[in-house]
């Protein structure tokens, strides 16, 4: 019987290549009515048999095959093969179904468990048995007693998207020619066999010669073959461009080359057809020579059966309605109507300079198309016989030229494309012949001859070398002469290395064939079947599928080695110095080449043929419990440190996994609301807290984040919808509900996930007992449930539901509780050195009455009780200096922990041991000025600054490293484990001691960190000339010089340098202004550039940023956020990680940043990223980047020009005369944050935001007071906003004091200050601030009265003014309300909103008024709030302090009107 399918099919069936293949259309929205019957009736002991040509992973289930007594010509066909009634058996996964009923749980091997290539077939034996074969192995029998008449069924389901009819024939031939494939007379070959990149590359010369296809019955097939292929080439009537062609049209190069004129114009009239018609099995191929990035579509190719002598050429060919067959984009266009919307996996319109793109007309009037080489499948079953190849330079395609394929490559891959199908042995590897003297010489891997256009080959094969390195960077690309194994490790060592260039040596493995490839400048420019490791990540055809994958090849040296290889099971690892790095992909292809990119710094490399040296090769990953995420840090160790977890890269279809593996988001947030569950990458030890903060949520749907533990390994997971859809080995909480299996174990848990907002924290934890733990912002919630397993492994899951759309795993995640961790930390995970006297820091003689100092003053220890143990440092901490000590025992019956920080308070100031006056915490310490971590929460002198800040201190154990220093621009950071946790206080004094308090559970710590100056003498090498050497010249000489930057000639084709480099201007349109820096940023250098010019007709305005990788070879795409690879950009507020948002609010909004603002860029030494603005460190804005990293900037909208900030340029607000640090200043002297003159107005640059909106906004607001201008300043520049981005630029505190005495006042955040004019002296310097909320209508009057009037005076009259009686004060002596922070004053009772149109925007909104004013100590009385409620209105203010009263005629000064607008 014929191997044919029936043509009738299920509904999503198309059937093509003479009905022998069918595919199942949508395969990812679809998974079933795949169905099909083979076209006759089977014959006793015939197989029919199929090849799996594709898979998809998106769904469960995948082929089932069996047999039916159904005539398929009268046949309804159901959804699926289980469906099937009326004598139908179905083998479906490792089961035999009668009927839609099971009759055999457990057969052969599991269909669901077959990858693409394997064959599987169906056979009735003569005895009327039923027998499954796969890969040519009979499964036995099924089934018996099956009647005489049947057709062969086969169920596209579930993963199974394509197969192919092989066979059908009796087992005794397909045993004979096991991987014999039937090929038609013209050589078409079957989908996974079309690729010239799996053929060898050596055949003899003659069909007859291959003496390996076991029967010389083959070599005329063969011979015919070749004529077939190669007759349409033996003529002189070259495939050239017809002279008549589309009117832009210009042919050059013997109409070899077509060319559209004014590209940048004109997208149409491209349209060029061949000189004559197309031969059968001739290929027609072009290379795109030019792109323009300003249309959208490109190239479109296809043919016609229109003379072009007598065409009246249309604008584009696809407006042609007749006769013609166009691929466009990943499409097929028959007479310009789609007829296949997806028809490979490439897109034209994706395609780069230097892709080829060919077709073939088959002489079967099948129509092919081709991608750099590889066949994309029939496009057309049937075409007519004579058709005209034809190209629309369309849209982006500018020009392009035929290639001519009369060379020995396209020869040898058209010869290698029929053995490989007509010969089972040709491409695999031979047997040593026992002749030869040496049997390993022709399977010996070395460098294939053809090679990249600066690259050679010596040494026989062994050295790959670019002879003018230090003249090229790139185009040595190197690929074995072979293709590698299974588990064969491909290794080379670097032999030379030149220091001149950026980036170095790269490796991997691609599908092509050298002999016939046309090698790219750099490998990572091939868009198809390349995988390749650069620098620390891992890019598939060109793009990044891992960003922190292993070591950095960049940092590789000489006699170094780097190896790659491809496992049995698909997967792709690679190796460095001889060690594993992991996973990096799967699903690898069998017959890949390896490459070599002698890139940048790599000039020679050799392979290594001895791999007796080499470690073995990793176990299966799926059989460990370690298996470390290829987005984890690379490490040998890796899957024992505490700070590992990562999430893994299996995960849900609309999950997306970024940062290293420690982001994940759910995609298409506003449509999709499901199907988004990401795992941990390893399973958690007990007592291991596995915490990750929200950091994005929508308010579309219902329902919020699911967290839980599961003991499914995530390779064995078949993610649900949601994870509590799940029945077995799963717990997750869900709102309140703890659900086991599915089913609601318990309601009302102590927490509510589904309240959640962005910011908040969630961690789980399972003890040692089994009894699962929630955290939410660090504080356990109780158990959740008990009984987890003990002896199995979880994971931690994350269901992205409803409304949490992005989380990312926080710094906290680790061991929690020592007495619950089976791998406690120890000393050991530490790298540090025991200090050593003379280097280390000491602590100081005076300390708390508790402590007791060990150790020569390097160990302090709390002897008793759980407070009084408070120390210092013995000395002042030098700017940048750190200060750390170790924890090196914990009493676990107090609570609370170790407290931190800085004091101006100076030790030698207090009286002596033992210091019974000295507070008995840190908290209440009040002599001086003290910032100090507790917890998680920022505090000054006691009050509470920030809360949320890093890792909590109360989770400190035992080896965990605490760390304080002050930096140059006068902030406190705190490090734990050397990690950086960002700015924790800014404006600290300069002349600061570290402080520390061994508070509750901590009771020992020990100084691991010494003094940077006297580190640097111990290890410095003698010197005859140190001795004459002052000590300032030492620290001159051993400083590290400062990198001088500047701009790369290599930018947007916007952008226009000058002044050496240093200055940037984008000088057309608003984008293709790209920037980055010729040197790379060296760890704890500021990179700062000034705003010069803005242009307000654009909306927007520039980011920045850093790249990861060479900018020397950037194709600079129109704006930044098109990076997709290792780039960290400041985007407005927010911080994007190859074009995915990771952080939002986060610093001033960059959009609102005016002329003369200084931006600056800074990676400290433990990788984080900062951002600085006018000189502020606004923290860390993103963690792990790259050494070396290079800065970037998009001058984007209203940014038109910026100038890199040197030593001699100064900076935005910078003073001819010595500067003077705001640790410098005294805080009663400061108003706002500013240093006073006399009369008080701040210097024009405290606001330098001169464009902000809402300024604007509020300023339109006063207008419509109609105000006399007289009560105000005349210069506006003493104006003030402390809208977020305006006091976010000037770096404001919360909270300043002023006065004599000294009274704390709050800034008026939100609102808008505009100054008053006041008559003002020096003494008004001793007075307090405070605020003073009012009534629209009560402005005037007020102003009119120069002093603040009570409620009685105005018609919007909020609060009944409180008059004494005859014994007290006049009647007429109002009372009048203050407060030190607009939180309360600015409350609607004593501020109430009124409602105004924007006669700008037209718009509606509400707004208030108030006042700032100044107010004679001693004139007014402090008490509680009169609104009856008891949650605190402001952190800093107690309510039983926060009114004032004052009945004191010129007791109070108006200072400025202060406007709120909504």
């Amino acid at each position: 019987m014929a191997a044919e399918l029936h043509p009738r099919s299920g509904k999503l069936i198309g059937l093509s290549n003479s009905n022998r293949t069918a595919q199942r259309n949508q395969p990812v929205q679809e998974f079933n009515h795949g169905l099909v019957l083979s076209r006759e009736p089977l014959r006793d002991r015939d197989v029919f048999t199929v090849r799996i040509d594709k898979k998809v992973n998106s769904w469960s289930g995948s082929v089932e095959i069996g047999v039916t007594a159904l005539d398929p010509a009268c046949l309804d066909f159901p959804s699926s093969a289980t469906g099937l009634k009326g004598g139908s058996w179905i083998v479906s996964g490792c089961s035999v179904l009668r009927d839609g009923r099971s009759v055999l749980e457990e057969y052969g091997r599991d269909l669901d468990q077959l990858a693409e290539g394997d064959r599987v077939g169906i056979q009735r034996s003569a005895r009327g048995e039923l027998h499954l074969w796969v890969n040519g192995h009979d499964c036995g029998a099924a089934a018996s007693g099956l009647p005489t008449r049947l057709w062969a069924v086969v169920d596209l389901y579930g993963k199974c998207t394509q197969v192919t009819v092989v066979s059908c024939e009796p087992p005794s031939s397909m045993e004979r020619d096991t991987e014999r494939e039937t090929v038609d007379g013209h050589e078409e070959l079957p989908p996974t066999h079309n690729r010239p990149d799996k053929f060898p590359n050596n055949i003899d010369d003659s069909g007859a010669g291959t003496g390996n296809t076991g029967s010389t019955n083959n070599s005329p097939a063969v011979g015919a073959g070749l004529g077939a292929v190669t007759s349409g080439m033996m003529t002189n009537d070259a495939l050239l461009f017809h002279e008549k062609c589309g009117t832009l049209i210009k042919l050059s190069n013997n109409n070899k080359t077509a060319e559209r004129r004014r590209p940048l114009d004109e997208f149409n009239n491209g349209v060029v057809m061949t000189n004559r018609p197309l031969r059968h099995n001739e290929m027609f191929e072009i290379r795109i020579d030019k792109l323009v990035d300003k249309w959208s579509g490109s190239i479109e190719i296809g043919v016609t059966t229109h003379n072009p002598n007598n065409l009246d050429y249309p604008a584009t060919m696809t407006n042609l309605r007749s006769g013609t067959i166009m691929m466009s984009g990943c499409g097929i266009l028959t007479n310009g109507k789609g007829t296949r919307r997806e028809y490979c996996e490439f897109s034209l319109d994706e395609l780069q300079e230097g892709d080829h793109i060919g077709l073939m007309h088959k002489a079967s009037g099948a129509l092919h198309f081709y991608i750099n080489g590889i066949d994309q499948g029939v496009a057309a079953a049937q075409t007519p016989p004579m058709v005209y190849g034809v190209v629309d330079l369309y849209g982006m395609a500018v020009k392009v030229t035929i290639v001519h394929n009369h060379n020995h490559s396209d020869r040898l891959r058209r010869n290698n494309a029929i053995m490989r199908a007509l010969s089972p042995d040709v491409g695999r590897p031979r047997p040593a012949l026992s002749l030869t003297s040496d049997p390993d010489a022709t399977d010996r891997l070395l460098f294939h001859s053809n090679c990249g256009q600066k690259a050679a080959i010596i040494s026989e094969g062994r050295t790959a070398l670019r002879p003018h390195a230090t003249d090229d960077f790139n185009h040595g690309v190197v690929l074995s002469g072979r293709p590698l194994r299974s588990n064969e490790v491909f290794q080379v060592r670097i032999d030379k290395m030149v220091d001149k260039w950026a980036g170095s040596i790269e490796i991997g493995v691609t599908t092509h064939n050298p002999a016939y490839l046309q090698l790219p400048s750099t490998m990572t420019n091939l868009r198809s079947g390349t995988w390749m490791m650069t620098g620390n990540g891992v890019m598939h055809n060109g793009t990044t599928i891992l960003d922190e994958y292993g070591h950095n090849l960049d940092r590789l040296k000489a006699g170094d080695t780097v190896g790659v290889v491809r496992k049995e099971d698909g997967s792709l690892h690679f190796f460095v110095n001889g060690v594993a790095q992991g996973p990096a992909a799967w699903n690898i292809p069998p017959s890949v080449y390896a490459v070599v990119d002698l890139y940048g710094q790599a000039a020679q490399a050799t392979i290594m043929d001895d791999m007796a040296d080499l470690p073995p090769l990793p176990e299966d990953s799926s059989e460990g419990p370690t298996v470390m995420s290829p987005g984890s840090p690379c490490s040998v160790a890796g899957g024992n440190s505490a700070n590992d977890l990562r999430f893994h890269q299996l995960h849900g279809t609309n999950a997306v996994i970024t940062n290293g593996g420690r982001t994940a988001l759910r995609q298409n947030c506003r449509s999709e609301f499901n199907d988004a569950i990401v795992i941990s990458n390893r399973c958690l030890r007990d007592g291991e807290l596995f915490e990750i903060v929200i950091q994005k949520m929508v308010d579309r749907w219902s329902g919020s984040i699911e967290a839980g533990v599961t003991s499914i390994r995530p390779e064995e997971l078949e993610f649900p919808n949601t994870m509590t859809d799940i029945d077995y080995d799963t717990w997750m909480l869900s709102g309140t509900a703890i659900m086991q299996d599915g089913n609601t174990m318990r309601n009302n848990y102590g927490c509510d996930l589904d309240s959640l907002t962005t910011g908040s924290r969630i961690g789980m934890m399972r003890s040692a007992t089994g009894d699962l733990h929630y955290y939410i912002n660090g504080v356990d919630q109780g158990v959740a449930c008990t009984g987890l397993p003990p002896d199995k492994e979880v994971y931690a899951v994350i269901d992205l539901y409803g409304q949490c759309v992005q989380v990312s795993i926080t710094s906290s995640s680790g061991p929690l509780d020592n007495s619950l961790c089976t791998s406690n930390i120890t000393e050991k995970s530490f790298p540090i050195h025991s200090p050593v006297a003379g280097v280390a820091h000491r602590l100081h003689s005076k300390h708390g009455k508790n402590v007791v100092l060990l150790g020569e003053g390097c160990q302090a220890v709390r002897v008793g009780g759980y407070a009084h143990g408070i120390v210092f440092s013995a000395k002042e901490l030098k700017t940048d200096e750190l200060f750390e000590v170790k924890i090196d025992e914990v009493d676990n019956q107090w609570s609370g922990s170790l407290h931190m920080g800085l004091t101006s308070l100076a030790p030698p100031e207090l009286p002596s041991c033992p210091m019974s006056g000295l507070s008995p915490s840190l908290t209440q310490l009040r002599a001086k000025v003290t910032w100090l971590l507790a917890g998680s929460e920022v505090r000054r002198n006691g009050v509470l600054q920030r809360q949320n800040y890093g890792a909590s201190l109360d989770r400190l154990m035992v080896g965990n490293r605490v760390g304080v220093k002050r930096c140059s621009d006068d902030t406190m950071h705190i490090l734990i484990d050397g990690e950086d946790m960002g700015t924790a206080a800014t404006a600290v004094a300069k002349n600061v001691y570290a402080v520390l308090d061994l508070y509750g559970r901590v009771t020992a710590v020990s100084i691991v960190s010494s003094s940077v100056l006297e580190d640097a003498e111990s290890i410095k090498a003698p010197s005859l000339s140190s001795d004459s050497c002052s000590d300032g010249e030492e620290e001159i000489n051993n400083a590290p010089p400062h990198l001088v930057m500047a701009f790369l000639e290599n930018h947007g084709k916007n952008i226009q340098l000058s002044n050496q480099n240093l200055t940037a201007a984008r000088v057309s349109s608003y984008n293709q202004g790209l920037l980055v820096t010729a040197q790379p940023l060296p760890r704890q250098q500021l990179f700062q550039f000034q705003i010069d010019r803005l242009n307000p007709s654009w909306t927007s305005s520039l980011s920045l940023g850093v790249i990861g990788h060479s900018p020397d070879r950037l194709n600079f795409p129109s704006t930044a956020c098109c990076l997709k690879r290792s780039a960290w950009l400041l985007q407005r507020d927010s911080v994007f990680h190859n074009s995915l948002k990771i952080c939002e609010n986060y610093g001033p909004n960059l959009d609102t940043c005016p002329e003369g603002t200084v931006l600056g860029l800074l990676v400290d030494g433990n990788s984080c990223l900062h951002l600085h603005v006018n000189g502020m460190d606004q923290g860390v804005a993103a963690q792990d980047i790259p050494n070396p990293c290079y800065p970037l900037i998009d001058l984007y909208g209203q940014c038109e020009q910026v100038t890199i900030v040197t030593d001699n340029v100064p900076t935005v607000g910078g003073e001819s005369g010595e500067a003077r640090c705001q640790g410098d200043m005294e805080k009663a002297d400061m108003v706002d944050g500013i240093k006073e003159s006399v009369c008080w107005t701040p210097p024009p640059e405290v606001n330098p935001n001169k464009t902000c909106e809402y300024q604007a906004l509020c300023s339109r607001f006063k207008d419509l007071l109609t105000l006399p201008d007289g009560y105000f300043n005349e210069d506006a520049k003493y104006n003030l906003c402390y809208c977020e981005s305006c006091h976010k630029l000037r770096g404001d505190e919360a909270y300043y004091k002023r006065g004599e005495p000294p009274r704390d006042y709050a800034l008026p955040f939100g609102w808008c200050r505009f100054a008053l004019r006041s008559e003002v002296s020096s003494a008004f310097k001793k007075w307090h601030i405070a605020y003073h909320g009012t009534s629209v209508g009560a402005l005037r009057r007020t102003l009119d009265h120069a002093q603040l009037l009570s409620g009685t005076s105005s018609i919007f009259s909020v609060s009944p003014a409180k008059m004494e009686g005859p014994n007290g004060y006049s009647e007429e002596v109002p009372r009048v309300q203050l407060s030190p922070t607009m939180r309360y004053s600015g409350l609607e009772m004593f501020a109430p909103k009124v409602q105004f149109r924007d006669p700008r925007s037209h718009c509606c909104h509400q707004a208030q008024v108030g006042f700032q004013v100044c107010v004679r100590p001693g004139s007014y009385k402090v008490g509680p709030q009169n609104l009856g409620t008891s949650e605190p209105l402001d952190p800093r203010f107690s309510n039983t302090e926060i009114e004032w009263i004052t009945k004191e005629q010129g007791g109070t000064l108006l200072y400025g009107l202060l406007i709120r607008v909504e």
